[in-house]
């Protein structure tokens, strides 16, 4: 028998690869399949993100004269209805691994020791096993965190009502994204971030990310003291550089990104986060002790997750299958798909133009608002490299284009290519732009 703990995309995955081919497999989950990423993360940022680009979009209408009035949101029926759908999909996800012929324990924690795994206190014999036990949010050390007002993205559903002052604290892409949420959805956000807002992301996308953000207070280089309040948090003390403000609020959210929730894995050998360490196989210091997903530490991304529990299952089942991170396409939800794939080459030429009217984007021209095509190639061969996109399908030309930058395809590759028309991509045509420009530069 194979045991795996946690039922999210990295454990769910690799039970179904295990249990397909012909392996006993238990999957051991202590609360809802689905993990982090249907639970409290990618899910809900889809569900509260369209409904907030809708009321964007209804107030670029009632601008241009086309609609007299943007609805009103109602808030607890919007996360009652968000939650039921949640529920809908969990329901999808047992009966398709149930399906595959994983038998599902519910209910219970895993443990691992050394080579020793138990569900609940029950010691169990396994052939090998996979931690696959995800994340939780990282929460800082700071007084009043625990007062009522203060919320993570687990606990974000037990809001009652639409926060009308709301201080987000962190600076990464879960801070953007539900600040641009609550912002569209009518409340006064306020981000304060420890360093910069963003600060990683690509300049151009970085320059949409905070035009997309209007209308937030961005505060940066801020050191958050204390968060005061007695019955219910009232404020939240900072610093910027040396100098002690602070801000209102009626809600508190912590979007201070993740940790690795590995507690109950002993024995193997772990990072300064607790990150379970793993090799290109998914292989622990244990042997036939494995890990994937969240708990083995960043990029924290769900496709991530069930690639590495694929590598680890097939590991298991004798297959030499490695993990390799170069080519990870990302994206934050914002107004737009701010989606990216980039390498670590070194002196590759740039070109970058603004994204094309198309569906989701025609009205948005009087604004300048239709997002970017960005293409990163080497100037000699025209390997590509890196791209940008920022549009209503920047996500989706993010992950076909990592797949092509796995396989070293050029932007001469895309001379004789056609695209689909209207669409809000640009970056193929960028591709067969540059192209153009290269072929030129090289033959003086």
């Amino acid at each position: 028998m194979i045991v795996v703990l946690g039922g999210g995309p990295a454990g769910r995955i690799a039970s179904i690869r295990l249990a397909s081919a012909g392996k006993e497999v238990t999957l051991v989950e202590s609360g809802g399949i689905g993990g982090q990423c249907l639970h409290f993360g990618c899910m809900p940022v889809c569900a509260l993100t369209d409904v907030a680009r809708t009321l964007n979009t209804a107030r670029t209408y009632q601008h241009l004269g086309i609609i007299d009035a943007v609805p009103e949101i109602n808030f607890p029926r919007l996360v009652a209805e968000m939650q039921a759908i949640q529920q809908k999909i969990a329901g999808v996800l047992h009966t398709e691994t149930v399906a595959a012929g994983v038998n599902i324990i519910y209910g219970k924690t895993g443990k691992i020791d050394g080579n020793r795994v138990f569900v609940g206190d029950e010691l169990v014999t396994a052939d090998a096993v996979i931690a696959a036990t995800g994340s939780r949010p990282n929460i800082p050390s700071v007084d009043g965190i625990s007062l009522p007002g203060v919320f993570t993205p687990h606990s974000l559903p037990a809001i009652q009502a639409l926060p009308k002052d709301l201080v987000i604290i962190g600076g990464s892409v879960m801070a953007a994204e539900f600040a641009y949420i609550f912002g569209r959805l009518g409340s006064n956000v306020t981000i304060l971030c420890r360093s910069g807002l963003l600060k990683t992301l690509d300049k151009h996308l970085r320059t949409i990310a905070i035009t997309e953000l209007s209308g937030v207070e961005i505060r940066e280089n801020a050191r958050v003291l204390s968060i005061k309040g007695s019955a219910h948090v009232t404020a939240v003390v900072y610093d910027i550089a040396g100098r002690a403000d602070s801000i209102y609020a009626d809600s508190v959210l912590i979007a201070a990104g993740l940790v690795p929730r590995s507690e109950q894995i002993k024995g193997v050998e772990k990072g300064a986060m607790g990150e379970v360490i793993v090799n290109d196989r998914m292989q622990t210091s244990v042997p036939f002790v494995y890990a994937c997903g969240d708990v083995t530490g960043p990029p924290y991304l769900t496709p991530v997750a069930r690639h590495e529990g694929l590598v680890a299952a097939d590991n298991i089942l004798g297959r030499d299958h490695r993990m390799d991170y170069e080519f990870i396409p990302r994206s934050i939800n914002l107004a737009h798909e701010l989606a990216y794939c980039t390498t670590n080459a070194h002196g590759s030429a740039s070109l970058a133009i603004p994204g094309p009217a198309g569906p989701g984007t025609f009205w948005s021209v009087p604004a300048g608002d239709t997002g970017l095509a960005k293409i990163m190639a080497d100037p000699i061969t025209g390997e590509i490299t890196g791209m940008c996109a920022a549009g209503p399908g920047g996500g989706l030309i993010a992950g076909y284009l990592s797949f092509l930058m796995q396989r070293h395809i050029t932007v001469h590759d895309f001379e004789e290519f056609i695209e689909v028309h209207p669409s809000t991509d640009g970056v193929y045509g960028l591709a067969k732009y540059t192209a153009e420009i290269l072929n030129k530069r090289n033959a003086l």
